[in-house]
């Protein structure tokens, strides 16, 4: 079994910064891409930043240079730095990797449970 544990998030001022953190454990053989995807009440869930295998990012306009995508694929964990935080940016967050269970070949969709971050004066 796979358990994914999400941290970092909380209240924050326009112009602040958090970081979050998401941590894969269990019976893993490997780790693909790994995402994080947000989800503001009334909307479809968005994904904001992908970070590949081999260190490539992508993120969403929204976000692009506000935001940090990093990994530690020792650690099997993934970060989402968040700065220049803005109201538009509330929503939950949840982490997604993409991961190879031992004794499988496939990967599969994991999500962490999701972490709120609310952005207001």
């Amino acid at each position: 079994q796979v358990q994914l544990v999400e941290s970092g998030g909380g209240l924050v001022q326009p112009g602040g910064s958090l970081r979050l953190s998401c941590a894969a454990s269990g019976s893993i053989f490997s780790i693909n891409a790994m995402n994080w995807y947000r989800q503001a009440p009334g909307n479809q869930r968005e994904l904001v930043a992908v970070i590949l295998s081999g260190g490539s990012t992508h993120y969403t306009g929204s976000v692009k240079d506000r935001f940090t995508i990093s990994r530690d694929n020792a650690k099997n964990m993934v970060y989402l730095q968040m700065n220049s935080l803005k109201p538009e940016d509330t929503a939950v967050y949840y982490c997604n990797p993409r991961i190879i269970p031992r004794g499988f070949t496939s990967e599969r969709d994991y999500w962490g449970q999701g972490t709120q971050v609310t952005v207001s004066a």
